[in-house]
């Protein structure tokens, strides 16, 4: 997949996206940042997507870890 074809999957995945970081955090503004955090990531890794791979769910799995991460780092730090 090139680059523009890409974020324009990307781009089409943000509502759904923000439906599921509400989902997870009950937060508007923490759906925001963990949104921002799993669109920055998924750029960041581009190069690691292969075309075959379901793209939404490679997605979501970014942003299931991040969440993840995040309320483990919140734990350990309480």
């Amino acid at each position: 997949m090139n680059t523009p074809q890409f974020h324009e999957r990307l781009l089409d995945l943000q509502m759904n996206l923000l439906n599921f970081a509400y989902m997870l955090t009950s937060d508007r503004e923490e759906a925001q940042d963990l949104l921002q955090d799993t669109t920055l990531k998924a750029l960041d890794n581009e190069d690691k997507y292969i075309d075959n791979v379901n793209f939404k769910g490679w997605v979501f799995t970014i942003m299931r870890n991040i969440f993840i991460n995040n309320y483990r780092r919140i734990v350990r730090n309480q």
